[in-house]
């Protein structure tokens, strides 16, 4: 058997051992030090737009601390695109609110901004104004932004942007990460840069970052002894994966590039093949890193289907995926309001997602190649 091709695989960049040993030399390993400092510098220097980050233990965790911040609590309704992994949906759930979710958009494959206002407008007439919007670039590709923007200031909705997959793209020049009220980044082992697991929180006041840093530390109250007048939580990265991150955020343009060459890779093998689609920018004003490069088969073209070429991928020992399934899906959703038609059930159908580590080798794209050559159409 031939070794695996991961989806997804961490690749190092070699700086991240130095960062490591100088957290053991001064015995910081718990969740406070100069690296968790030092890569949250790194993460506000990289976006720009002066924010304030707040490094966490996982994307997931920062969502859940913006979405305590914006006042969601029991009974609230929060609109979360539908196309998207079950991590964008659940913090809504901890807070005892409901998610109410959102179509995507043919071309973008995320949030609808037509479904969107939809789904606002009927829920106010519902009396049930929803508390917050969580809009997700899904694979690295920005979301329709400015159309987004506009309704959720219309209503007076703040805007969160799940940017877990999107460190590195731009929409009209401006980083992913920098739109929303709060926005929300992932360093999981299969994202653009690791940290092996974490996150951070995008603030756009110093006062939101220290709120995010109380209640990531258990919400202690400044007293002598210990003492609580909030509920709080054990989500702050630790020192060690922080240095893992500094390490990381010193390569990130470099691995946004090996992913986009990557996708050309892709763009160019299926140039020709009609039955298979690649998703790709729409215009100019689009700019993924291409985390996952995705496909569709068209049902028009081809009989075959996306689970018979992740079956011969699989043959191969490669790794592919189907892309998300929807949150209006999902068991433990079934009985949350859903806006739409059935883009993203579509998408879900027919799609894949391929190898798109930036460590892949010339040897690994030739036996993808030769899985999508000998894969009949």
């Amino acid at each position: 058997m031939e070794s695996k091709i991961w989806l997804s695989s961490p690749h190092m960049g070699g700086g991240e051992m130095r960062y490591i040993q100088e957290a053991f030399d001064h015995n910081w390993v718990a969740p406070l030090g100069k690296n968790v400092d030092e890569f949250e510098i790194a993460i506000e220097d990289f976006l720009q737009e002066n924010k304030f980050a707040a490094a966490l233990s996982s994307g997931t965790a920062a969502l859940h601390l913006a979405l305590i911040q914006l006042g969601v609590g029991y009974g609230d309704e929060v609109i979360c695109q539908s196309f998207t992994f079950s991590a964008s949906a659940n913090p809504i759930k901890y807070l005892g609110a409901t998610p109410v979710f959102v179509d995507s958009d043919k071309t973008n494959w995320n949030m609808s901004p037509e479904f969107l206002e939809i789904a606002i407008q009927d829920r106010i007439q519902n009396h049930k104004k929803p508390k917050a919007v969580i809009v997700v670039h899904l694979y690295g590709m920005p979301a329709m932004m400015d159309e987004i923007l506009e309704i959720c200031t219309k209503y007076e909705i703040p805007l969160i942007e799940d940017s877990a997959e999107s460190i590195g793209s731009t929409y009209k020049g401006q980083k992913c990460g920098t739109f929303g009220a709060f926005s929300v980044l992932s360093f999981n082992g299969n994202k653009i840069i690791t940290t092996s697991g974490g996150g951070a929180l995008i603030c756009g006041t110093w006062e939101q970052k220290a709120k995010t840093i109380f209640l990531s530390t258990q919400a202690r109250d400044q007293a002598p002894h210990y003492q609580h007048s909030e509920v709080g939580y054990n989500y702050r990265l630790s020192n060690i994966s922080a240095g893992i991150g500094r390490g990381q955020m010193e390569v990130l343009e470099e691995r946004v590039k090996l992913r986009r060459a990557n996708h050309d890779f892709y763009k160019e093998i299926f140039a020709n093949i009609e039955a298979v689609n690649i998703f790709t920018e729409a215009s100019s004003d689009f700019f993924s890193n291409h985390w996952l490069t995705s496909i569709t088969l068209d049902k028009n073209i081809t009989a075959k289907t996306n689970h018979d070429l992740m079956a011969s991928f699989a043959e191969k020992n490669i790794e592919t995926r189907p892309l998300w399934k929807p949150m209006h899906l999902q068991p433990v959703f079934k009985d949350c309001p859903y806006y739409g038609e059935n883009v993203a059930e579509e998408l879900f159908d027919q799609g894949l997602c391929l190898p798109s580590g930036s460590n892949l080798k010339d040897e690994d794209k030739k036996r993808i190649l030769d899985v999508i050559i000998n894969f009949q159409f």
